[in-house]
């Protein structure tokens, strides 16, 4: 998980620091000496590292920090307001011509960032919020490139614009362009080609395409698990084409997290989105205080929120509180709301958005493959068992394991967490108020655990 290591070495400076009930000034200088070499070996870049700790040094040592009630808190407090503004402090947004206007947005990167498949789901997210984009094919030169847009595209319901691999670029750009004015389609997104390393010819074929075409923004795509190179990836197609933002693909990976600390000061342009899976909803807008308070150890709590309230289907929550109040809750309904926590990312991934439960995560034998033996189990039901599991007796679970392939405690243990969860969906029954919402427990956005 990205910042895993960086986040450990953060929370164990900070403990030590929360240790002492008074700060001198070299307690605070040697908690900076720890957190510049954590940053450092979180690859971030050196002369940021610099600059990051000499301001949060200059303020951790005034007297109000050092004489204050709670010293080590204030200086935690320093750190994740300049981590914040490292990092650009407020979220920037991707500009959009008004009313009729087309939008048009050059994505540009090196082959393997993942800038194909991520033209293709920010196609999915505008489509989402009720626009009409057109992903256009402009890399004439990779095997399958055009393709593979073609798949991607069709995945998120997008049409793509493709003239084939033997005419230009511009041209290709061009014509998309008119295609969408004559089809009433209102965001372009020209997927442009990448090479193995920056060249002159790629430089050159992005400059000639925003010399001919009305490019609204121009945004890089980098693999964060390339660490500083895609700093400097950055900072060259900023000097050499002009960017007004950058994607950070991969920061779900084995990636220690210095591009996203480094690429807004080295380059000046923010961080719009960074990718964190393969699905659509995994490509998030990036929100820098929600992403230092997950560096820090401090959960991500409004993320959580909204990956719940994507995954939750109003129509089936007020169907599932009908049925809570009847006392109706049955196995279907249980593995429906399993089937929405899947679709929320992996489990250890959202434990680790709970504020406190960074450092307990990894410690959790977390097993993901358990959702689908729960599935299987539940499909092994008849509809009647399903809808009645007062049904289960000892011979029928015996057929129910078999049948899933699990064996018979599995069977038991599973009807046990059942239970429990429906002694908890009748005691939630009597918390809810008059308009259906709960007065207390763990309810995000009206999405409800059932465990």
């Amino acid at each position: 998980m990205a910042f895993e290591s960086l986040t450990d070495k953060l929370q164990n400076i900070f403990k030590n620091l929360r240790g002492k009930g008074r700060l001198t000034e070299d307690d605070v200088k040697q908690a900076m000496k720890e957190v510049k070499r954590a940053l450092l070996e979180a690859d971030v870049n050196f002369r940021v590292v610099k600059s990051f700790i000499k301001t949060v040094t200059e303020r951790a040592i005034g007297q109000d920090v050092l004489n204050g009630l709670n010293p080590g808190q204030m200086v935690i407090k320093i750190v994740k307001e300049e981590m914040e503004s490292l990092m650009g402090s407020e979220t920037t947004e991707l500009i959009m011509k008004p009313g009729n206007e087309i939008t048009v947005y050059l994505l540009a990167g090196l082959q393997g960032a993942g800038k194909t498949t991520t033209a293709a789901k920010l196609a999915g997210q505008y489509k989402k919020k009720g626009k009409k984009p057109l992903l256009t094919a402009c890399d004439v030169y990779r095997p399958a490139a055009i393709k593979q847009l073609q798949v991607n595209g069709e995945k998120q319901g997008v049409p793509v614009f493709t003239m084939g691999d033997r005419k230009d670029p511009v041209d290709i750009a061009r014509a998309s362009i008119e295609y969408a004015a004559k089809n009433g389609m209102n965001i372009v997104i020209l997927d442009t080609a990448g090479r193995l390393h920056v060249d002159e010819s790629m430089m050159e074929e992005l400059q000639n395409i925003k010399a001919n075409v009305d490019v609204t923004q121009t945004v890089l795509v980098v693999d964060a698990m390339t660490g500083q190179d895609a700093v400097n990836v950055a900072k060259t197609f900023e000097d050499k084409v002009g960017i007004d933002g950058v994607i950070l693909t991969k920061l779900d990976g084995d990636t220690r997290g210095g591009a996203a600390l480094s690429i807004r000061a080295v380059t000046g342009k923010p961080i719009l989105y960074v990718g964190m899976g393969e699905k659509l909803e995994d490509l998030q807008q990036f929100y820098p205080e929600r992403m230092t308070s997950r560096i820090l150890g401090m959960g991500d709590v409004l993320t959580l929120i909204e990956k719940a309230q994507n995954a939750v289907d109003e129509e089936q929550a007020r169907e599932l509180e009908k049925k809570i109040r009847k006392a109706e809750y049955g196995f279907d309904d249980f593995l429906e709301q399993m089937q929405q926590i899947k679709s929320m990312g992996g489990i250890g991934d959202i434990l680790s958005m709970i504020p406190g439960m960074g450092n307990q995560v990894k410690n959790l034998d977390v097993d993901e493959s358990a959702l689908g033996r729960i599935e299987a189990i539940i499909y092994s039901m008849t509809p009647a068992e399903r809808s009645n599991p007062n049904l289960l007796n000892p011979s029928r679970k015996k057929r129910i394991a078999a049948g899933a392939g699990v064996s018979l405690s599995e069977v038991n243990k599973l009807c046990k967490q059942f239970e429990q969860s429906r002694k908890m969906m009748k005691q939630m029954n009597g918390m809810m108020g008059k308009g259906g919402r709960r007065r207390g427990g763990f309810n995000m956005g009206g999405f409800k655990f059932p465990f």
